[in-house]
């Protein structure tokens, strides 16, 4: 079969690789229908060290299920399903806490790094935990809905995450930083929980448009010390109650405190590029400022997301401004980098 594999910087390949077939009894195998690129691929896409061990690439995808182990119960060969980034059992502690993305079962983990040998921008995947990890869809594999469907594999749960980490309510005033399918999808998160002013950081007027389409009250276009007094203005004088910070550069971690109101809640799903960040006596300490997030377990929230995705009341899909089959993932890959394009979807 045909899948992405990555062998460095800028270096994306598409090629043959063995079949995958079911090694474990609770293992799925899935025939993708669709699937796509992510921001967090742009990462190693800038990065990586070239290789001769590549690494296969693709972790949100929907597809159809071809076979299972004889331990699967939740799903059957023909069942249409999303399975989030990070696969789980749906059965332990931290599951049941929903914290899914902390799952102990030894086969848990993400796709890519604890999955190393399989990966979404494919032709098919071996699905560890299926029971735990699948999500059936209620939709044909043509649905006009796919694309909305395909993003609670990650970037609309993650948006959601950062909201829901961040206590988003009604009579909270929000500041998205990052106006990548992520941030945009926090601000159609932020809208959904009734949030009363929602700020968008952002520089792509297209992208900051469809920001205002999913419910950006306002629109800060500058960085810097320019941005943070802007948002200030905005906001009285002190910032907003809680910041959703999308990007994972320190840049965004600095302008996220730097727009944050006393008492308020700085929540990062951006994968964070550093590992040291101000929050001292001098920062978050004598402010009272929590800082909350990390890895969305977004199979927590695909059954509470859905409905409204299915009867129409949101279109998370919009995210998606291209199309490719997997010969177009390389150009995929940098046209995302280029940010000619806000996310690409995969159709193999």
């Amino acid at each position: 079969m045909r899948a992405t594999l990555m062998y460095g910087a800028g270096d994306v390949r598409i090629e043959n690789v063995p079949d995958s077939v079911i090694k474990h009894p609770t293992d799925a195998l899935v025939r993708v229908t669709a699937s796509c690129i992510c921001g967090s691929d742009l990462w190693p896409y800038a990065s990586m060290s070239p290789t001769s061990a590549p690494a296969r690439m693709g972790h949100e995808f929907i597809g159809v299920v071809e076979d299972t182990g004889p331990e699967v119960s939740t799903v059957k060969r023909g069942d249409l399903v999303v399975t989030p980034f990070a696969t789980s059992d749906g059965t332990c502690e931290f599951c049941r806490d929903g914290q899914h993305t902390s799952c102990a079962h030894a086969q848990a983990g993400f796709w890519g790094h604890d999955v190393p040998d399989e990966g979404g921008q494919a032709e098919a995947v071996r699905v560890p935990l299926a029971d735990g990890t699948l999500v059936k869809l209620p939709v044909a594999a043509d649905s006009a809905l796919i694309p909305s469907l395909l993003t609670l594999s990650d970037v609309f749960g993650t948006g959601y995450h950062a909201a829901v980490a961040g206590g988003v309510n009604e009579r909270t005033r929000v500041t998205v930083v990052g106006d990548g399918a992520v941030g945009l999808l926090a601000v159609l998160s932020a809208k959904r929980l009734g949030a009363e002013q929602i700020i968008l950081m952002g520089r792509h007027k297209t992208r900051t448009d469809l920001g205002r389409e999913f419910g950006a009250t306002d629109v800060v276009s500058t960085r810097g010390d320019e941005g943070i007094t802007q948002i200030r203005e905005l906001t009285g004088g002190h910032g907003t109650h809680v910041v959703l910070e999308c990007v994972g550069t320190m840049p965004a971690y600095v302008q996220a405190f730097g727009v944050v109101r006393p008492g308020g809640i700085i929540s990062r799903v951006g994968v964070p590029q550093y590992e040291q960040a101000p929050i001292g006596f001098g920062s978050l300490f004598r402010h009272n400022i929590r800082l909350a997030g990390g890895p969305a377990p977004v199979r927590a929230y695909i059954e509470e997301l859905m409905p409204d995705i299915l009867d129409g009341t949101i279109d998370p899909g919009k995210v998606f401004d291209t199309t490719t089959d997997l010969s177009g993932i390389p150009a995929g890959y940098q046209h995302m980098a280029d940010r000619t394009n806000l996310k690409v979807l995969i159709r193999p």
